[in-house]
């Protein structure tokens, strides 16, 4: 009797060490667990378009690591880089196993919106990392709202990070050389800024050919707003007179010296390393410059930000610039598709959110993270913008406009064409 009763308890104990063990370890947040509740092991899968050699690789290997370190959740990622633009499609047609993706927040929405997961409910929910407060409270508003607007029936169906506003980067050295106290709103002051600028023997301003389209599509923004700029490029129709101002406005610029005499030729990235070498005070770029050049401007480079200025009555001014991020979007077939949640969460927010800002010096999507000191006026210029435009204004989306703009622009600043024979090279 008392053999049987000690084999009894022993089997009870055995049957309670095996249920906690199959328990496995705790998420990272109160939306789900780690794994499903027959005990199966989780595996993620992560295509991702960064290299591992990048800072934003690198950072997010060491997140994914420390993951599934804490849930137990393993995480396969696929360093596939920019050629994700290429990969990513084929492999999802062809039913290959991804559960997460990530590439440019227009992209992942609108090009590969039909393969993304509605995310809204798990969205809603609070995490550990979140403080007790729904996800969506806590990172940046303005970027899950572009989020949700481009996504597939206007519904939330990836997170934005590492996001970027595009705006005139300058050298705070140089303007301070120079004797610039207050930056330019306007077209008038920013000519007196270029003026000031080349008195002390430095270049106002480059440009390469990864960027010319940028600059024409922000200038005629400015001339005549984003919905005139986008009907010329909607008709490849370059007649409106804004062209010619425009090409007599950046004639006078190669005139004066203001644009570097370089920038015809540039190809990228020479322009931006006109920037690194302190010969050149600005330049129409990105938040992502600094990370880009931090290898080669020095250490101490004192960076600032602010938006193209204002040029005429009838355009956009300073409160219209575009922004956007790159975005992380779960895929519909996924089978753990609370678990896919949890990692995004855990990337974008807290303590992985700051370091993928510090280390790639970029900008964090918590509403509560730390800008890198080089991007806090780029945080004001996004804070204060209240109008959206697309990339470029459109000036990429038709490539045989784009061909047409760096063939010309090349030609104006250089001296090549006038004004007029710009405006009209454009028209053909």
């Amino acid at each position: 009797m008392k053999k049987r009763l000690l084999s009894l308890m022993c089997l009870v104990l055995v049957a309670a060490l095996l249920f906690t063990g199959c328990a496995g370890k705790s998420a990272p947040s109160g939306g789900g667990s780690a794994a499903p509740s027959g005990g199966e092991k989780v595996k993620l899968v992560y295509w991702t378009m960064w290299n591992e050699t990048e800072p934003q690789g690198q950072t997010i290997a060491e997140a994914v690591k420390a993951y599934t370190a804490k849930t137990g959740v393993e995480v396969e990622v696929n360093w596939n880089g920019r050629d994700i633009r290429k990969t990513l499609q084929p492999a999802l047609d062809g039913g290959t196993v991804i559960d997460i993706f990530d590439e440019d927040v227009e992209r992942v929405n609108v090009t590969w919106g039909n393969y993304l997961l509605d995310i809204e409910e798990m969205a809603a929910k609070s995490y550990d990392s979140t403080g007790g407060k729904p996800y969506t409270d806590v990172v940046s508003k303005t970027l899950v709202d572009l989020a949700r607007s481009l996504g597939p029936n206007g519904k939330l169906s990836t997170i934005p990070y590492q996001p970027s506003t595009f705006v005139v980067m300058y050298n705070k050295d140089i303007f301070a050389e120079a004797g610039i106290t207050a930056l330019p709103k306007t077209w008038d002051e920013f000519l007196a800024a270029c003026e000031k600028i080349k008195a002390v023997g430095k270049t106002a301003i480059t440009v390469d050919d990864a960027y010319m389209a940028g600059l024409v599509g922000y200038h005629l923004d400015r001339l005549i707003g984003m919905d005139a700029t986008m009907q010329i490029v909607e008709k490849n129709d370059f007649n409106n007179p804004a062209v010619l101002e425009f090409g007599k406005q950046w004639q006078e610029m190669a005139q004066k010296g203001y644009i570097s005499k370089n920038a015809a030729a540039n190809i990228y990235p020479a322009g931006q390393q006109e920037i690194a070498n302190g010969s050149v005070a600005m330049y129409l770029n990105g938040t992502w410059l600094p990370n880009e050049i931090k290898d080669s401007a020095p250490a101490d480079f004192k960076w600032g930000s602010f938006a193209y200025p204002a040029v005429a009555a009838a355009g956009d001014g300073p409160e219209a610039n575009n922004f956007g991020a790159q975005c992380l979007g779960i895929n519909k077939n996924t089978k753990h598709p609370q678990e896919a949640f949890d990692l995004i969460v855990w990337l974008t927010t807290g303590e992985w959110d700051s370091k993928l800002a510090a280390n790639s010096l970029g900008v964090p999507m918590g509403n509560d993270s730390t800008w890198p000191t080089q991007l806090a006026d780029a945080k004001a210029v996004l804070d204060n913008t209240t109008k959206r435009l697309p990339w470029a204004v459109g000036m990429e989306n038709n490539p045989d406009i784009n061909a047409k703009i760096k063939t010309n622009f090349a030609l104006l600043v250089s001296g090549k064409l006038d004004a007029q024979g710009f405006a009209d090279a454009m028209k053909k």
